[in-house]
């Protein structure tokens, strides 16, 4: 499965992935999680502000302030067979503080966002623990298939 991935840029600065990492990371996904009868699929990643992710965190989520990734996959119910998965809003911001926070690679963070995000696009969740934890290792096997480490573990500081 092949995905054509458009990325939009909001805001720009040091530290962001290239096209090319977000697409290899969904790619990662995807072979790991075929959707569909589909061959191919189409999402829009969106690398926004603060303001903007809250702003439509407010909007669909009922929840204030920013978060690192928000997903809006596309209604299954529709009528015609689309290859559109959906889009992916990931805060720039969050995911750079986020990743100091956690002792992380600003890289290896992103990948985890895409690669999370790409997951609840598929319909996988992480509200009820049983579901979390089969997230969490689709999460954790995409990612070191890419050469991270286990984004759940605790890193430390030097």
């Amino acid at each position: 499965m092949t995905a054509l991935v458009e990325v939009q840029w909001a805001v720009e600065g040091e530290g962001l992935p290239s096209e090319q990492d977000i697409q290899n990371w969904v790619e990662a996904v995807l072979m790991q999680e075929p959707h569909g009868n589909s061959s191919d699929v189409e999402l829009t990643v969106r690398i926004t502000s603060e303001e903007e992710v809250a702003e439509l965190n407010q909007q669909y989520r009922q929840k204030q302030g920013s978060t690192n990734v928000l997903s809006f996959p596309v209604d299954d119910e529709l009528p015609l067979e689309v290859p559109l998965l959906g889009d992916l809003i990931i805060c720039a911001a969050v995911v750079e503080r986020e990743a100091k926070q956690q002792n992380k690679t600003l890289l290896s963070h992103w990948a985890h966002m895409v690669v999370h995000g790409t997951l609840h696009l598929l319909g996988y969740d992480h509200i009820e623990a049983d579901q979390a934890e089969i997230m969490e290792q689709k999460e954790i096997a995409v990612l070191q298939g890419l050469g991270f480490s286990n984004p759940y573990e605790v890193a430390t500081g030097s």
